[in-house]
């Protein structure tokens, strides 16, 4: 990939910093793009394309560069994400990662045991953050979360890197009309979401899907009775949580006590 980028640049007669200018990403990202050092983005690849008169050569790599991205099981997954039409989650542990910001996906990413290699690091973090194209795409997806209140507490990062991401969270909420956050009370003390967290998805063509995380491996399910029981779940989930106005209320009250 980063041959074809450097051979279609030099095709145009661009040097690195004309080309860099021109892609609005600094010299030294090019660079690392052309040495392998980085995956290239999906913007960058269609921006590039375009810029180079590649002809589409470059943007056609975008579903091998998704490949280098993704965990192969959740490959599947973050690609029709792109597309869908509803978002849904029940999060147990951390932030949605749609939501997250860069220093609380760092702070996650460097957490993992056994421990990610520096670079590993930094591509899952572009990945995930690239992911989050989806919030302001048009149309947009509708998006609901349901968080358990614990979530809001985890210092994960430090204090600070809390405080920003539940910043980001309320920003998000405000700013998206289509996106609906909230917060199961540490307080109730039974309601459906008991056997753990679940990421649901409905597609354009109306496919409903199920991405289930465990230790134990992750997997990604289409039978139509298991989502279908699922979708009924986190619709009585949604109903047992606060509501989204009482929810934010919560949030900006954990900022204000880091």
């Amino acid at each position: 990939m980063g041959d074809l980028i450097r051979i279609h640049r030099v095709r145009t007669g661009l040097t690195q910093k004309d080309a860099s200018e021109k892609l609005l990403v600094s010299e030294s990202l090019l660079g690392a793009y052309e040495r392998a050092e980085r995956i290239p983005s999906l913007e960058f690849l269609r921006d590039a394309d375009k810029a180079f008169d590649a002809g589409g050569a470059l943007k056609a790599c975008s579903e091998l560069m998704d490949g280098e991205k993704h965990p192969p099981k959740f490959l599947d997954w973050a690609k029709l994400e792109r597309a869908a039409r509803v978002i849904s989650a029940y999060e147990t542990m951390l932030i949605p990662g749609l939501l997250q910001t860069e220093g609380y996906a760092y702070a996650l990413y460097r957490a993992r045991v056994p421990a990610y290699t520096e670079a590993e690091i930094v591509r899952h973090v572009e990945a995930r953050l690239e992911r989050q194209a989806v919030l302001g795409r048009t149309p947009p997806p509708r998006i609901g979360y349901v968080i358990e209140e614990s979530v809001l507490e985890r210092t994960l990062g430090g204090p600070e890197v809390l405080k920003e991401q539940l910043r980001h969270v309320l920003d998000c909420v405000e700013r998206f009309n289509h996106l609906t956050v909230q917060v199961m009370p540490s307080d109730q003390h039974t309601h459906a979401g008991l056997m753990g967290p679940m990421q649901l998805m409905s597609t354009a063509e109306g496919r409903n899907l199920m991405y289930v995380e465990a230790q134990g491996g992750d997997r990604l399910i289409s039978k139509p009775e298991q989502v279908s029981d699922q979708l009924d779940l986190f619709g009585i989930l949604r109903a047992q949580a606060l509501n989204p106005w009482k929810s934010a209320e919560i949030i900006e009250t954990k900022v204000r006590q880091l």
